[in-house]
């Protein structure tokens, strides 16, 4: 009887599908169809997506892993969706009584970034007006760093300045860096060589082709996705636990 059972939970685990990894336009694809067919939010989804980085912030370095020193985290933010949800995050971790200030190299004049700035500078959040690029300045300040710059729409072939300069300045910190979705310079569909080396990566909706060989913490916020676009696009996701919005794989 044990042999049958065994054989069964073989059989079973054999046909569980792996998890799907996403291509940049099947990202994109998905994106769009939440916004258009769905009737889900920009800023719906900029926020589910926040709130779900600075929980997995939380699981991956709780407070009380931080209790001998400040818990000070240093919020990368870009202009474009990365960048808002890096804000959101910050507010969340704010919350959290965690104590993030936020780096913004270059403003949006998108009304939505907008308003999540000021939701952050409501929220007290100090911002800095430039990256120290003395290392030492950053790994005496900050206990973490969260890139929230560039994400999946970026063409990492061609990024503009002050990118380049502040990706240098990340290769050369101690600090631990968390990225979301797409560690900031690289390709969405390929592991980077000689890019930053995030600690942790907490990929939105569904993980894209670059972290397929990622070896840090991966974290998974993507319980909000309708079945029917899970099964459409064959995303095999796991099962999150008891009520968790996201999960570690």
């Amino acid at each position: 009887m044990e042999k049958m059972n065994q054989s069964s939970a073989e059989a079973e685990a054999e046909t569980i599908e792996p998890l799907r990894y996403l291509s940049k336009g099947e990202a994109a694809a998905i994106e769009t169809e939440l916004l258009r067919d769905y009737r889900f939010g920009q800023q719906q989804l900029i926020e589910i997506w926040g709130q779900a980085c600075a929980l997995a912030i939380t699981k991956a370095y709780p407070l009380s892993s931080l209790a001998k020193k400040q818990p000070t985290v240093l919020v990368i933010c870009g202009p474009d969706q990365n960048g808002s949800i890096g804000l959101v995050c910050a507010r969340h971790l704010r919350m959290y009584e965690y104590e993030p200030t936020i780096y913004h190299p270059k403003r949006s004049s998108q009304s939505l970034h907008q308003d999540f700035t000021v939701q952050c500078e409501k929220m007290d959040i100090p911002s800095l007006s430039y990256l120290p690029t003395e290392v030492q300045l950053i790994n005496d300040a900050y206990n973490l760093v969260i890139d929230a710059m560039l994400g999946p729409d970026a063409d990492c072939a061609n990024i503009k300045e002050p990118y380049p300069g502040i990706l240098v300045t990340l290769k050369q910190i101690k600090v631990p860096i968390a990225s979301v979705d797409v560690p900031s310079g690289w390709d969405v569909e390929e592991p980077s060589q000689d890019g930053i080396n995030p600690e942790v990566l907490i990929s939105l909706t569904a993980p894209k082709k670059c972290a397929m060989s990622f070896s840090g913490k991966h974290f998974l916020a993507g319980r909000f996705l309708p079945y029917d676009i899970q099964k459409k696009y064959e995303l095999n996701l796991p099962d999150y636990p008891g009520t968790d919005c996201l999960i570690e794989l």
